[in-house]
């Protein structure tokens, strides 16, 4: 694999602030009226932002990030392998399942998170990772998921963050494939690797920089 290490920082303008406040006022809020009832509650997002060993690395290091599970979705093909989806004829999206303590990062945490560690505006490319498997996808799991991510992809196209219009799928989550064990963790076990090294570390430097108050 190949792709550009550009992490996209975007100004946010004071409306998508008061968007993501909002949505964690309310979360946080609803999640404490369940709480009252269940001791323990997580919630699952799944996003596909190109290559997922960099997806996975990006959202493993946040606060209140219990696991990240790389897989595919979005395809036609029964239990796709990852050759046959990096052929790009299966219609599957590398993508990364993200299971969350909403009680310590909200969905529109994560959604910001997303959004500024990718480019949206792309179709179908990451950098120089090029085909519909490298994506950028929302596959929602639930209404309030799909509603708060086709408001906030409205907004950010309204306050101008990119030239370009946001092209970013947002779709249910049908089935998801695990991908093969040695795509866990990956990042973590082949720092060395040359994709490691040249990609994904800057990357995570500058993700670090930015979201610094968001991170383990």
């Amino acid at each position: 694999m190949s792709s550009s290490n550009k992490l996209y920082i975007i100004p946010i303008s004071v409306f998508l602030f008061l968007l993501i406040q909002s949505s964690c006022m309310n979360a946080n809020n609803q999640n404490t009226n369940t709480l009252q009832s269940n001791s323990i509650q997580t919630d699952t997002a799944t996003f596909g932002a190109g290559c997922f060993w960099c997806v996975e690395a990006i959202f493993q290091e946040l606060d209140g990030v219990s696991s990240v599970l790389p897989g595919y979705t979005g395809g036609k093909l029964k239990d796709p392998t990852y050759m046959e989806v990096t052929s790009g004829s299966t219609g599957h999206a590398e993508v990364c399942q993200i299971v969350y303590d909403p009680q310590k990062i909200t969905f529109a945490e994560l959604l910001e998170v997303f959004w500024q560690t990718h480019d949206p505006t792309t179709l179908n490319r990451q950098g120089a990772d090029i085909g519909t498997q490298y994506r950028s996808a929302i596959f929602y799991h639930n209404t309030e998921q799909k509603q708060l991510a086709e408001k906030y992809k409205k907004d950010l196209d309204e306050s101008g963050a990119w030239n370009n219009p946001i092209v970013t799928e947002i779709s249910p989550l049908d089935v998801f494939y695990e991908a093969e064990d040695y795509h866990v963790n990956y990042y973590n076990n082949n720092k060395n690797k040359p994709y490691c090294a040249y990609v994904i570390q800057p990357k995570l430097d500058k993700f670090r920089k930015v979201f610094m108050e968001k991170i383990k």
